[in-house]
């Protein structure tokens, strides 16, 4: 072999193992402070849903891809998305995915009860869960509804931000979940990886 060959061959090798290590690293988040892009999600177990089980982020091992949502009853932003949401979680059940919806609110119009008058109301067939202990918001650094965090297959986050990029139905031009969510079902990395939440604030109260 000469030494132009093998100089070319560990040229390709050595970008191949930066370009792996790349794929496989977590990209520093800007407007998350308790995530990144990469990095494995929080998990969650014992979070009760509206249909009076408990649920685990483990149960959906057999989804291509998570959404989780975090949202609420109160919050008129997290209202106009409720549509959306049903619309794209049936869509999108037919190709392995699976929606998730949680509220971290204490307010008394979140509680678990109201969560379920409204997830009846509104014809609810994905999970709507209550984070009584505000613990998995903090995990996922959430702090609007709506907030949207899109899981790979390994269950790494691969996107978090926005649904779209208007809180008008009818204005909204691109679904940046959506986009997300096929690009991962393609093998492909989303691009963009991180959006600006917008919308009401999540209040936390002190850590116990």
């Amino acid at each position: 072999m000469s030494g132009h060959t093998f100089r070319s061959l560990w040229a390709i090798l050595a970008a191949a193992i930066f370009l792996a290590a790349l794929s496989g690293s977590a990209l520093a988040a800007k407007f998350n402070h308790k995530v990144n892009i990469g990095q494995p999600a929080p998990k969650f177990e014992g979070l009760i849903g509206t249909d009076g089980k408990s649920h685990s982020l483990d149960d959906y091992k057999s989804a291509k891809v998570v959404v989780i949502a975090f949202t609420c009853n109160h919050c008129p932003v997290a209202q106009l998305y409720e549509d959306r949401f049903i619309r794209f979680a049936r869509a999108q059940k037919k190709r392995g995915v699976a929606f998730i919806a949680i509220s971290s609110s204490l307010l008394p119009p979140d509680s678990l009860d109201k969560m379920r008058e409204r997830a009846s109301q509104k014809g609810f067939d994905f999970p709507y869960l209550c984070d009584s202990t505000q613990e998995i918001g903090r995990a996922y650094g959430a702090t609007v509804t709506p907030q949207l965090f899109v899981l790979d297959s390994d269950r790494n986050i691969a996107y978090m931000g926005k649904f779209d990029d208007d809180i008008e139905p009818e204005k909204a031009q691109r679904s940046y979940v959506r986009d997300a969510v096929h690009a991962l079902l393609d093998g492909r990395r989303p691009d963009p990886s991180e959006t600006r939440a917008t919308g009401c604030g999540i209040e936390y109260g002190k850590p116990q």
